[in-house]
């Protein structure tokens, strides 16, 4: 269904801090072996370890992880080293404005990543992902701005929004999750669907807006 709407990536939440796993690891293992090279696949995680990280995605069969634990540049540089061929994307997680430990971040993290995200904190359950919360698109925005690696919208983001949220932050891409489930939690297709269509006019507006520039 997410492939047939045209959703470039599709991110398999696996070793979570917080919030519960959707689907088993093997399962996972298995699903992610029918898709093929048309679709980016990537392990979103909180492993905060490089010879974990590196087994896990080797086992699940991923070139791409969304590393959202308190990883340190260090364990990440293990990673490149042991894995070059691993595609890695670094959270941010926005809690307030907190702009000025980000820049610090972007500018520690950059030479070793190939994309950053930018994702709400949930002060009351800690969880820093799949929030369902909007944070201030103010300090997304500013991470654009002075990254020099492309950058991931993420947190609270739905068919409604989407398109404002782009016009706004100017990002590389954006992630939904909560933005997109049903009553019962499971992702909606006509959700999806919505999603697709409010994301790629917003793009679409948005490099009008930049060559006009």
């Amino acid at each position: 269904m997410l492939t047939s709407a045209g959703v470039s990536a599709i991110g398999f939440p696996l070793r979570l801090d917080v919030n519960d796993e959707d689907i088993a690891e093997a399962e996972a293992a298995n699903l992610i072996q029918t898709f093929d090279d048309s679709s980016t696949v990537v392990l979103i995680t909180y492993i905060d370890n490089a010879v974990e990280v590196v087994e896990f995605c080797r086992y699940l069969g991923v070139g791409w992880v969304q590393l959202h634990g308190d990883i340190t540049p260090g364990e990440i540089s293990k990673i490149r080293k042991s894995a070059p061929h691993l595609k890695i994307i670094k959270s941010l997680i926005v809690r307030g404005d907190n702009s000025s430990q980000l820049r610090d971040a972007v500018q520690a993290f950059s030479p070793l990543v190939d994309a950053f995200i930018t994702d709400t904190y949930d002060p009351e359950t800690g969880a820093t992902g799949a929030t369902g919360m909007v944070h201030d698109w103010d300090v997304s925005r500013q991470m654009v701005q002075i990254s020099d690696r492309p950058v991931i919208l993420a947190g609270g983001l739905n068919p409604s929004n989407v398109k404002d949220a782009i016009l706004h932050v100017q990002p590389a891409g954006i992630d939904t999750h909560s933005g997109v489930e049903n009553a019962e939690g499971r992702r909606d297709p006509e959700l999806v669907h919505l999603f697709v269509i409010q994301a790629r006019a917003g793009f679409a507006m948005m490099n009008t807006a930049v060559e006009m520039a």
